[in-house]
């Protein structure tokens, strides 16, 4: 058995014994379901509504893509703006700064305003959270160009795009895979956020109206779903990465000297 494969079931077998604790102490201590369902519980809810459950689903899923494309888009656009212009460093930088740390819960209402409850506040809501960490993510990769290979290639007539498309792009590659499994979490808590604020459709106006109803265990239904969309997309995004910038990470596949 290699060192990988016993990393990967020593880790399975922790995360099954963080949900048999979690049975255990609510059985042991009595907690009602009202504070903290059990994990079987849960279980058992997303079993018997998952058919109610899946048109949530499917509409939270394709709303966050959606706001998640368009952030990656926007994100490499303006992380390739930043990172190869200086001008463009100082002017967009500290607008960036100060738009992300605005909290996103007080930009929904705004969409809401313009664009009416629905999906589109809930796209916009999304991309509007996810598209910072690519920026940053690719301006940083741009700048760990050398110089000196820049004046290298440019003494034998490379054009800043040659650059850009050739050198700059491919190198910020390992920090772009990096900052898509982060976006695509904070994708997810755009599209909860605004759904619990402008839509009658999706995960997080489920939770919402289960919370209204004290139905804590269909509330962690919710979360459950959450997490495994986003764990799902994180392992997607590590395969890829794995495929395409293996060459920039550590391998795993040896035990530790």
């Amino acid at each position: 058995m290699t060192y990988a494969l016993r990393r990967r079931l020593w880790a399975a077998a922790l995360i099954l014994a963080f949900f048999v604790t979690w049975e255990v102490l609510c059985l042991g201590l009595g907690v009602s379901d009202l504070i903290v369902p059990r994990p079987s519980q849960v279980i058992a809810t997303l079993w018997v509504r998952m058919p109610v459950l899946w048109p949530h689903i499917l509409q939270t899923l394709w709303t966050t893509m959606i706001g998640f494309a368009l952030g990656v888009i926007v994100g490499v656009v303006i992380g390739a703006l930043i990172g190869t212009s200086r001008v463009a460093y100082d002017t967009a930088y500290p607008l960036l700064i100060g738009f992300s740390s605005i909290p996103k819960v007080a930009v929904v209402p705004i969409f809401v305003l313009w664009f009416g409850a629905g999906p589109v506040p809930a796209v916009l809501t999304a991309l509007a959270m996810c598209f910072f960490p690519i920026v940053v993510n690719i301006a940083t990769g741009l700048a760990t160009t050398e110089p000196e290979m820049e004046d290298v290639l440019k003494s034998l007539g490379a054009s800043k795009m040659d650059l850009l498309l050739n050198v700059g792009l491919p190198r910020t590659m390992p920090f772009f895979f990096a900052s898509l499994k982060i976006a695509a979490t904070f994708a997810f808590v755009g599209t909860v956020l605004a759904e619990t604020v402008a839509s009658n459709k999706g995960i997080g106006n489920v939770m919402m109206s289960a919370s209204s109803n004290f139905d804590v265990p269909l509330v962690f239904a919710g979360l459950f779903i959450l997490a495994f969309l986003g764990v799902a997309l994180y392992v997607v995004f590590s395969v890829i990465e794995g495929r395409v910038v293996g060459w920039a990470n550590r391998r795993t596949d040896l035990s530790p000297s």
